[in-house]
């Protein structure tokens, strides 16, 4: 019973991916149906002339060299009669000549309006493909890409589109002209001889079920080395992209074992497959082989005892070759389609992902009010909770600080607040101005809400653009003013190139301080009622702090600040602190009334307020 439930589970997934196949092909196909149509028609009209030739050289043997009249339809009769063949042998064979030249040249034009439909077909697909996938892949949560790796994602759009765009292109198109050419030839070849087309039938089957088993075993083998595959590319991919941690620690034996292990698991795993291919090919040649000998030994027979002319044998084994190996490509067809399957559930598995979504009717109300966290309880999928009834007010215009270990929430709270994460049901709320900004549109929440994060992105592009990446109408005046304030200008100003510097791959000709300043430069253009600071001035000195946060204060208006810090220099001149410890509040008040509790943000102060701290905040209170 639970082998025939398990039976019935694969069937109804097998059955379940080829719905999921032909829809996405499908869609991304509905706007070239029409060329691919065009295309499939020349390519039969080729597969329709090539089967011209063997009876051109069947009337040139039988006919012409032979003597015997031909079985030709009622119309054609009088141009290729025994008569006009034998009175002038030698132009007959020239003009049977000139027929096999003029089908083939028939054949390459029609050949070659396919193959063109046919590239037009597959690169307006996979155009339309990629387009799709990556603006899909811009709109899926920030949940969804932590739980992927870069380099698999990687790999599925553009590996895996390559094998689909393939299956169309060729795979796709080869199964219509394989199922026409059986039938015309097997027609053709019926009407010549009865008995040896029965014998040359009778292989198909067996060539189609050997190719199915294949087909069966080939898939699973397909799907693991494709996952294989991406696991490869993201071990390339992140150690790559942490090349300095790399050289910095030495771990340059390590990531070679790493990679060289995976990479062995790959190879081995195609070794396997090219193994079962091997196998198939070899029995699949020795299948084609007997059928080619039976039918070549039965037309002989047939020719001895009188039933087949030379001309019509000849002609039948020209069609049997012809047969035969499309039906013995059949095989190299299923395997492709087994790979297009595997890629294509691939590539759905990213475009089925439910993209972030507003509610019906979402707002776009004054992101100036204050900001009210009620009652928030919340943890990540299969973990245990981060926040624990976290219930604070932030007044609009107001600097609000947040201190807490590792691990305490800190930048949960404001990933909740931007929406990177929502809310379940029953977990609390999150208000802006007393709306649930679970009803506000996202574009306009984020747009209103400016971020800087610890580690901050930095693309790979010049310090400028990076910088008005958040406004791209900006003038460079307005880029320059933004620096300032971040005290970034005078480090722009001693590169070579200035603002026209390219920053390279994330950043990484820029110093962790520069990219953190250059990350709220970005953050300033944007000029958002809502400035949230996740730890980023944490690789800037106390003094560059110092004058960052005065420079901010100056000329930050009536913005509302949310800094998030372990250093209490950070943290202190802000309106309110609020101090986190495992996920729930254990302080909330203003320095001066935390420092005089006997708790968590006194001892912290006590310990990092050294001398020079001590003397940074004078010179910063004169």
């Amino acid at each position: 019973m639970t082998a025939m439930m398990q039976k019935r589970d694969e069937y109804m997934k097998g059955q379940t991916t080829k719905n999921k196949g032909a829809g996405l092909i499908w869609r991304f196909l509905k706007g070239s149906v029409w060329l691919f149509a065009v295309a499939l028609v020349f390519s039969m009209l080729n597969t329709a002339f090539n089967a011209i030739t063997p009876q051109i050289i069947r009337y040139a043997v039988d006919t012409v060299i032979g003597g015997q009249a031909a079985s030709l339809p009622q119309w054609l009769a009088p141009y290729f009669s025994v008569q006009k063949a034998q009175e002038d042998p030698a132009n007959s064979l020239l003009a049977a000549a000139a027929a096999i030249l003029a089908v083939a040249v028939l054949s390459g034009i029609f050949s070659y309006i396919s193959r063109v439909g046919l590239a037009k077909v597959s690169e307006t697909f996979v155009k339309s493909l990629r387009d799709q996938l990556f603006g899909h892949i811009q709109q899926l949560p920030y949940a969804w890409h932590n739980q992927h790796q870069t380099g698999e994602i990687i790999q599925r759009c553009t590996s895996d589109v390559d094998v689909i765009r393939n299956f169309v292109s060729n795979q796709m198109l080869e199964v219509f002209r394989t199922v026409f050419l059986v039938v015309l030839y097997l027609a053709i070849m019926f009407s010549m001889n009865v008995k040896i087309s029965l014998i040359a039938l009778a292989f198909i089957p067996v060539v189609a079920a050997y190719s199915g088993i294949f087909y069966a075993k080939i898939a699973k083998r397909f799907r693991a080395a494709d996952e294989a595959e991406g696991e490869l590319s993201s071990t390339v991919q992140e150690n790559l992209t942490g090349v300095r941690v790399v050289r910095a620690f030495g771990r340059e034996r390590f990531e070679i074992d790493r990679f060289d292990e995976r990479n062995n698991r790959f190879a081995n795993m195609w070794i396997r497959l090219g193994s079962l291919l091997s196998s198939y090919w070899g029995i699949g040649d020795l299948i084609t082989g007997l059928q080619i000998l039976t039918v070549i030994v039965a037309g002989v027979l047939e020719s001895v005892n009188g039933s087949l002319t030379l001309g019509e044998f000849l002609a039948f084994v020209s069609y049997n070759s012809a047969l035969i190996w499309p039906v013995r490509g059949l095989g190299r067809i299923l395997s492709e389609m087994s790979k297009a399957g595997v890629s294509i559930d691939r590539v759905s598995d990213i475009l089925d992902a439910e993209e972030e979504h507003d509610a019906p009717g979402a707002l776009e109300p004054p992101m100036d009010g204050d900001i009210v966290f009620h009652h928030i309880n919340y943890c990540y999928e299969g973990q245990k909770p981060v926040l624990k009834d976290i219930d604070f007010t932030i007044p609009a215009g107001t600097t609000f600080a947040i201190l807490g270990g590792t691990g305490s929430g800190k930048s949960t709270l404001m990933h909740l607040l931007d929406r990177l994460y929502d809310l379940p049901p029953e977990c609390g709320s999150i208000t802006v101005g007393g709306v649930d900004i679970s009803c506000i549109r996202r574009s306009w929440l984020r747009k209103n809400i400016g971020m800087v994060l610890q580690e901050p992105f930095l693309f790979s592009r010049t310090i400028e653009e990076n910088i008005r990446a958040t406004r791209p109408g900006a003038s460079r005046e307005e880029v320059r003013e933004a620096a300032r304030i971040a005290c970034v200008d005078d480090a722009v100003d001693d590169f070579a190139n200035g603002y026209d510097t390219i920053v390279g791959e994330r950043g990484v000709t820029l110093s962790g301080g520069q990219k953190q300043r250059v990350a709220i430069a970005r953050m300033l253009m944007q000029q958002a009622p809502i400035m949230v600071f996740d730890d980023s001035l944490s690789a800037v000195d106390s003094e560059t702090d110092a004058q960052i946060r005065a420079a901010l204060k100056e000329n930050l208006g009536k913005a509302t600040v949310i800094l998030i810090s372990h250093r209490i220099t950070t943290l202190m001149q802000a309106d309110r602190i609020l101090v986190l410890d495992d996920g729930r509040i254990a302080e909330l008040g203003t320095h001066e009334e935390l420092i005089h509790r006997d708790g968590i943000y006194k001892r912290i102060y006590d310990i990092q307020m050294s001398s020079d701290d001590r003397s940074l905040l004078e010179q910063e209170a004169d």
